[in-house]
């Protein structure tokens, strides 16, 4: 299924975030060691709600749910994202992808795009590095340059995008002083520096190439639906238009048209507990936050109204006297928050 939308502003009001620890603007590389998201208290005036992502993938430490504690803030949020993370030869080693900026901006997130200086080698792999740290001077350059920067998020990102090359390239440089310091092999860089090559070309290129690659994992995602995700519904491919015209494409785990209505379903799944871990409800929270704001939904040429619906399955057989006292103020909030944001939650 191929729906078309438009989002002309975000509106939501974020209930599940988690009270986030304050850190003075010196401690920021502590902040970074000790925790996933923190507000930085900059000088008396000026504070920034930060996250940050272990890996450039979406699907790894669950960054979505670090950018979401961070939405209930009402000044500057702030996210830092590796351009590239390797791990060495055999670890993972991933790129960013323009989807995920564009993402940040339909948020309003300010996105830093950064790279990892310094890494230890794994006592468990001969090629592969571990507890990899951003570089902190650069880090601390970009917040200031972004507290000084007075449009908005999403001209931040475009602008940031234009410099992904060299940051890439600096990428590479480090890369390799780590590997010859630990003596660890990393993957490729002749591969590496390909990639880096249709950065440099510029935010168009890296749009090109970024979107190429999203529309290929976004077929897949489509063409396979995954057991554990336990939905009945046809996943559908959504296409939303910004005020400024430019397009976003993400995916919906099932779509229903019911009548006037389609009703777009993430499904987040449990096996061995009672409810999905906070962090997978999060990470459904960030498309809900997409979905109630979509305007001029149409397939087909006809319009539609959009339902969204965060749908959680449990494998056992679901009784709120099994929950604890923890995932019960959980559930209570998410559906305070489903009420007033104005989406379904459906425990199957």
């Amino acid at each position: 299924m191929d729906i078309l939308a438009k989002i002309k502003g975000i509106k939501y009001n974020p209930l599940l975030c988690r009270d986030l620890e304050v850190f003075d603007y010196k401690d920021l590389e502590k902040a970074l060691a000790s925790c996933a998201s923190f507000i930085l208290n900059i000088n008396k005036e000026n504070k920034v709600a930060i996250s940050w992502w272990v890996s450039a993938k979406r699907t790894r430490s669950y960054p979505y749910t670090r950018v979401y504690d961070t939405l209930g803030f009402s000044g500057k949020k702030i996210t830092i994202i590796p351009v590239v993370k390797d791990e060495g030869k055999e670890g993972d080693r991933d790129f960013l992808q323009w989807d995920t900026i564009s993402l940040m901006s339909l948020l309003g997130v300010y996105v830093i795009i950064a790279y990892y200086s310094d890494a230890k080698r794994s006592k468990r792999y001969r090629h592969k590095i571990t507890n990899q740290r951003f570089d902190i001077d650069y880090i601390r350059e970009q917040i200031k340059n972004i507290l000084s920067y007075q449009s908005d998020a999403l001209h931040w990102n475009l602008a940031h995008v234009d410099k992904v090359g060299q940051i890439g390239e600096r990428a590479m440089e480090v890369y390799a002083k780590i590997s010859k310091k630990l003596k660890v092999e990393m993957h490729s860089r002749q591969t590496a520096e390909k990639r880096i090559i249709e950065l440099l070309k510029g935010k168009d290129e890296f749009m090109k190439l970024s979107r190429m690659l999203a529309e290929k994992a976004q077929r897949r995602e489509r063409l396979t639906i995954q057991p554990k995700e336990n939905l009945s519904g046809t996943k559908a491919i959504i296409t939303i238009q910004n005020y400024l015209g430019g397009y976003y494409y993400f995916t919906s785990d099932e779509a229903e048209v019911k009548g006037n209505n389609v009703f777009l379903i993430e499904g987040k799944h449990s096996k061995n507990n009672f409810l999905p871990s906070l962090e997978d409800i999060k990470d459904g929270l960030l498309k809900m936050i997409l979905f109630t704001n979509l305007e001029d939904v149409k397939i087909g040429g006809k319009n539609y109204n959009a339902k969204p619906v965060l749908k959680l399955t449990i494998e056992n057989h679901f009784d709120s006297e099994n929950l604890n006292a923890t995932q019960k103020r959980a559930l209570e909030l998410l559906r305070r928050e489903a009420k007033t944001n104005g989406f379904q939650v459906k425990i199957i």
